[in-house]
């Protein structure tokens, strides 16, 4: 086994802790604080949760290790990270397309994910517009959005579906943010945004959680959330649905952990740094739950209301607690938090094998892939209202969906699968088992333990995924 790789990388992490908050950013982000609460409400809540974090346990976090561990012996971009681990095995470089299949799922990921990051800010704007219109009615600890109904409140999401100029303009605010932070770096730029925004993240997570338990339906939501019913854990749906919301929670098959995993250095230990990944992740979507769901029950509305649950329902729900417009723009920052350090990691991605493919600048590279990333956004944008009828693709998985649903379909079902599927193969059946035992920071019974979960029940879980995304 050649040990060439190394002196690939130019930029790296300035210390360990500093690698776990960014790859931490990079998998906590809207996956956790709107799709998780959405799919545990879809989907009975207690089975779903006890289902999701055996899933991250078995399946994401051996998958994970394995992406960061490509990464951090190939000390290069994620495509040519792979090919080296692929040389110094032995075996075909064309293995390299399972990073190149991942790097472009995450940049579609990007295109549209900086359109729903936009609703974001436009909820911090609606929220902190409320908080001084309640400083000065002097009812700062009332509700929000006193004075509007239901209807008026839930209105404001398709109030911004119809003003594309406000629309593609909160979309083009937060690329632009995207692209800044990438193009000042490893260390200065990426590192140093997560090392400042995910403390604060999870201080303002804890903070809304304890108000929302104090205030909120906290024994329902508790109930709702962790209630064991063996019968729903046996859903073949349920089952699924857990499953696909681990793997997509930790960000993997998008070639983000192969790249941050390239900035590592030697001295860390992977295995203890992804268990930390894996374990806060899981940690941010659980307790997401308890702040969502105390206040969504208190106003008593549905807690299965899908994607309309952190745009429409949640902002309904402040109406009816004390200092709900605060706690709902406070809300909405802690929000835009975890979606700027997951879009950061989506672009950071392409950036390095462009700066590398074309030898371009970094800033340069980020720039040009956050414009073109934007441009093809804007048709995602439009899906919500001029393009919603715009059928391009009306064939197979594809057929009745939008722009917006298609790349999200494509990403969601097919690339990201199909890519972490490939990953698990290759580090399980392909890879020369010296390197990566050299690589992975374990040993003994925990050693055998992930060579028998990501050679034989990864594949089999992620292929499932695969399977059921494109014939379920």
């Amino acid at each position: 086994m050649a040990h060439a790789a190394g002196t690939q990388a130019t930029e790296g992490w300035s210390s360990r802790w500093g690698f776990i908050l960014a790859a931490t950013g990079s998998a906590v982000g809207l996956g956790n604080l709107w799709r998780f609460p959405s799919e545990a409400g879809t989907n009975g809540g207690g089975a779903f949760v006890i289902f999701y974090i055996l899933c991250i346990l078995l399946i994401g976090l051996p998958v994970l290790l394995s992406e960061t561990l490509i990464g951090r012996h190939g000390k290069a971009d994620a495509i040519e990270s792979t090919k080296i681990v692929a040389r110094d095995s032995g075996a075909s470089t064309a293995w390299s397309a399972l990073a190149g299949i991942g790097m472009l799922g995450a940049f579609l990921i990007l295109t549209f994910y900086s359109v729903i990051a936009g609703w974001v800010l436009y909820y911090i704007g609606l929220f902190a517009s409320d908080v001084f219109t309640s400083i000065g009615n002097g009812a700062l600890l009332g509700g929000a959005f006193q004075g509007q109904t239901l209807e008026q409140i839930q209105d404001h999401l398709p109030a911004l579906f119809a003003n594309n100029p406000l629309m593609l303009g909160m979309h083009a605010l937060f690329m632009a943010l995207t692209a800044f932070v990438v193009a000042r770096g490893v260390h200065g730029g990426i590192e140093k945004i997560a090392v400042y925004l995910m403390p604060t993240f999870f201080l303002l997570l804890v903070g809304i959680t304890l108000y929302s338990l104090a205030t909120g339906a906290a024994g329902e939501a508790f109930s709702f959330l962790f209630a064991f019913e063996p019968a729903r854990l046996l859903k073949p749906g349920v089952m699924l649905a857990a499953l696909g919301q681990a793997f997509f929670s930790l960000s993997l098959g998008s070639a983000m952990m192969i790249t941050y995993g390239a900035y590592a250095d030697r001295k860390t230990n992977l295995a203890g740094t992804s268990t930390i990944i894996a374990a806060a992740d899981t940690a941010v979507a659980i307790i997401a739950g308890l702040a969502i769901f105390p206040i969504v029950f208190a106003a008593g509305l549905a807690a299965d209301s899908g994607p309309t649950l952190m745009f429409q329902t949640l902002p309904a729900s402040f109406q009816t607690m004390p200092a709900g417009s605060l706690i709902g723009f406070l809300f909405f920052v802690m929000v835009l938090f975890a979606a700027l350090t997951s879009s950061v990691a989506l672009l950071e991605a392409p950036t390095a094998w462009v700066m590398k493919r074309l030898r371009m600048a970094r800033s340069v590279a980020a720039l040009l892939l956050g414009g073109l990333a934007f441009a093809i956004g804007i048709v995602s944008a439009l899906s919500f209202n001029v393009l919603e009828n715009w059928h391009p693709l009306n064939v197979s998985i594809f057929e009745g969906q939008n722009f917006f649903a298609i790349t999200d379909t494509l990403t969601s079902k097919i690339l990201l699968p199909l890519s972490a599927f490939l990953v698990a193969l290759f580090v399980g059946w392909i890879a020369d088992k010296r390197l990566t035992d050299d690589e992975n920071g374990i040993s003994g019974g925990l050693h055998m333990t992930w060579r028998i979960l990501i050679a034989y029940l990864c594949p089999l879980a992620v292929g499932a995924i695969l399977v059921y995304g494109l014939v379920g």
